[in-house]
């Protein structure tokens, strides 16, 4: 049996006691995690598709270790203009093996819905106009719940762990300086990143309001001297 998963934003095709190395996952070595964004099932001729996930599909799979992967250079250089920049990278990422792979549930198909009899003219320019009237102020409504963006947005890559995308989900969700995210849990902050983006589920929070608070307070020498013992945003 095989099964194809998505995995802190990527898909593997998994078996049982297969060893993968994804993205750095927010769990503990040793612990166990279960995976529910299931595509596929294979078992032999018998293939289960989702649309797009299988309902009550799930992976289980345990936490090896966490651990960094090979360095990747990269170097950019600007012809005539004396620019040049070597930077090296090394993802964080996480050895888990797959325990388990249960499948439940099918790809559902749509049943069309019966078709009603046309209106008739007159009937249906009424029909329009009181939606029309009704609509209008939803619209106004609408335009006035939506919450203004912050101008004054610190720059919160500063933060380990901050990428662009991550920095743009916190200033969607109001959160978008020092002080805001300092007085913001981790579980919270996970919680905007996944909504945001099932991309951004595998980023650790931990240790972004203790940074946020070191760079609020202006401690710039402090923070340095912490980012330099964290690994990946983690202790």
């Amino acid at each position: 049996m095989y099964a194809i998963v998505e995995i802190a934003g990527q898909q593997f095709k998994v078996a049982k006691d297969q060893k993968v190395f994804v993205n750095r996952l927010a769990t503990d070595e040793g612990e166990k995690v279960e995976f529910d964004q299931v595509l596929l099932v294979g078992d032999g001729d018998d293939i289960t598709i989702g649309a797009p996930a299988i309902d009550g599909a799930l992976v289980g799979a345990k936490v090896v270790r966490h651990l960094k992967g090979d360095k990747v250079i990269v170097f950019k250089k600007k012809r005539r203009k004396g620019y040049r920049v070597k930077k090296g990278h090394r993802q964080y990422l996480s050895e888990i093996v797959i325990e388990s792979i249960a499948a439940s549930g099918s790809k559902k198909s749509k049943k069309e819905a019966p078709k009603k009899a046309a209106p008739k003219k007159e009937e249906a320019a009424k029909v329009q106009s009181a939606t029309e009237k009704k609509e209008a102020p939803k619209k106004t409504e609408a335009k006035k719940a939506a919450p203004k963006k912050s101008d004054k947005a610190d720059d919160l890559k500063k933060i380990e762990g901050v990428g662009p995308k991550a920095m743009e989900a916190m200033v969607n969700a109001g959160v978008d300086t020092f002080a805001k995210v300092a007085k913001t849990s981790p579980e919270k902050l996970s919680e905007i990143l996944t909504e945001a983006s099932s991309r951004m589920a595998h980023l650790v929070t931990e240790t972004w309001p203790e940074q946020a608070q070191l760079a609020a307070d202006g401690k710039w020498e402090e923070l340095e001297a912490l980012q330099d013992k964290l690994d990946g945003g983690r202790k």
